[in-house]
C-alpha cells in the first residue's frame, strides 16, 4: 500500500494494488479508523472489476501480543492480508535497543500489516505490566469500539535461551524460566483475556486464541515449560466453558519449529542452512489463526488444542512455499 498524499491534517490518501487492481482509502490517523463511506462513494464511479477484493476479515479488529518478530507478526501479516485492523503490540520500538538485540520492531509489523491490505497499527505494550494493558484495551475500545479476536502470543520463555541446557534435570533448570515463561507468558496470556472478555462479552462474539505449544499431551522436555504450556492449554479450556454462552470462542493452536529471527540466527551463526528444511514459517501459524477466525463454525472448536499442521490439512492451506507441513510431533523416548 503506497501513500498518495496527505489530504488534511491527521488524514492520509492510499493507493492499494490487491490482486492488480487500484483502489484508494482515506485513513483517519487520530481514530486508527478507515473512511470506509468515502471508499464507498468512489466505488460508485468504479466499475465492478475495478472494486478491491472483498477481504474476510476487512474491519475485524484483532489484537496480536508480542508481535515485534516470530509468530506474532506472522499472525499479524496474516491478518492483515485477510484485511483485519490489527493491533501490533510488543516492548521493540524504532529507534531503541530491541529485545536481546534481534531484528524487528512493532512500527515494522505494522507497516507490513498494512502493505499486506490490512490496517496495522503499532502499540508499545509489556504484557507484564498491568497498567500498559489496560491501556492497550481502553485505546481499542475508546477508538474502535468492539474487539472480535485476541491472539495472545506473548512469551519471555525463550530470552536467554540456550539451547544445550532446555533439557537439563528439573534442578538444574534457572530459576528464571519462572519470570520468563509465566509471568512473561501464562500471566500475560491470562490478564490480556481478562480485559478481552470484558469488551466481547457485551457484544455477544469475539475469538481469543493462546499460542501454546503441545504434542498430544506427550512431556515438552523441560519441567518448567511443560507446566506453563498446559497452563495455557487449561486457561483455554476454562475460558471456554465461561463464554461459551457470550457465543465467544477459545482456542489453543500449537505451531511446529518455526524459523523465527531467533531460530534463523541460531542457525545460521553456525552455517547451517539445512532448518530450512525442516521448519516452518511463523505465517503458517498465521493462516492457521485467518482459518479459525472465518470459520463460522468456530465454537465448535473451542476449549480445544489444534496443532497448526492438522489444521493445514483440515481448512486446506499451505505455508508460504506452498507445502503442507505435518503436525509437530515429539521425538519418540529412547
Amino acid at each position: 500500500m503506497s501513500v498518495i498524499f496527505t489530504m488534511f491534517t491527521g488524514a492520509t490518501i492510499y493507493q492499494n494494488h490487491l490482486s492488480g487492481q487500484p483502489w484508494i482509502a482515506i485513513w483517519s490517523e487520530a481514530t486508527d479508523t478507515l473512511i470506509w463511506n468515502f471508499q464507498e462513494r468512489l466505488q460508485i464511479l468504479m466499475s465492478p472489476s475495478e472494486l478491491p477484493p472483498k477481504l474476510p476479515l476487512r474491519n475485524k479488529v484483532a489484537i496480536v501480543t508480542g508481535a515485534s518478530r516470530g509468530a506474532g507478526r506472522g499472525i499479524a501479516l496474516a491478518l492483515g492480508e485477510a484485511g483485519a485492523i490489527v493491533y501490533v503490540t510488543g516492548r521493540s520500538v524504532r529507534g531503541k535497543a530491541t529485545t536481546e538485540d534481534l531484528p524487528g520492531t512493532i512500527e515494522d509489523t505494522a507497516e507490513a500489516v498494512t502493505a499486506r491490505g490490512g490496517r496495522g497499527i503499532a502499540v508499545r505494550c509489556d504484557h507484564t505490566v498491568d497498567s500498559d494493558v489496560e491501556a492497550l484495551f481502553a485505546r481499542v475500545k475508546q477508538v474502535q469500539g468492539r474487539l472480535d479476536v485476541l491472539v495472545n502470543n506473548a512469551w519471555g520463555g525463550y530470552e536467554k535461551h540456550d539451547y544445550r541446557t532446555f533439557g537439563a534435570p528439573f534442578p538444574e533448570q534457572p530459576l528464571r524460566h519462572w519470570d520468563g515463561m509465566f509471568t512473561s507468558g501464562v500471566r500475560a496470556a491470562m490478564v490480556a483475556s481478562r480485559f478481552a472478555t470484558a469488551m466481547m462479552r457485551p457484544q455477544m462474539h469475539g475469538l481469543i486464541i493462546n499460542i501454546t505449544a503441545w504434542d498430544r499431551d506427550n512431556f515438552m522436555v523441560n519441567v518448567f515449560y511443560d507446566v506453563a504450556k498446559n497452563a495455557i492449554n487449561r486457561l483455554t479450556y476454562g475460558l471456554a466453558r465461561e463464554l461459551k454462552s457470550h457465543n465467544i470462542a477459545a482456542i489453543a493452536l500449537a505451531p511446529g519449529f518455526m524459523r523465527t529471527e531467533r531460530v534463523a540466527g541460531a542457525f545460521e551463526a553456525v552455517g547451517n542452512k539445512d532448518y530450512l528444511n525442516f521448519t516452518e514459517s511463523p505465517e503458517y501459524v498465521g493462516r492457521a489463526v485467518v482459518a479459525i477466525a472465518t470459520d463460522p463454525n468456530a465454537m465448535q472448536k473451542s476449549g480445544k488444542v489444534f496443532a497448526v499442521g492438522d489444521l493445514a490439512k483440515e481448512y486446506g492451506f499451505t505455508d508460504i512455499d506452498g507445502r503442507h507441513i505435518p503436525a509437530f510431533k515429539m521425538p519418540d523416548e529412547p
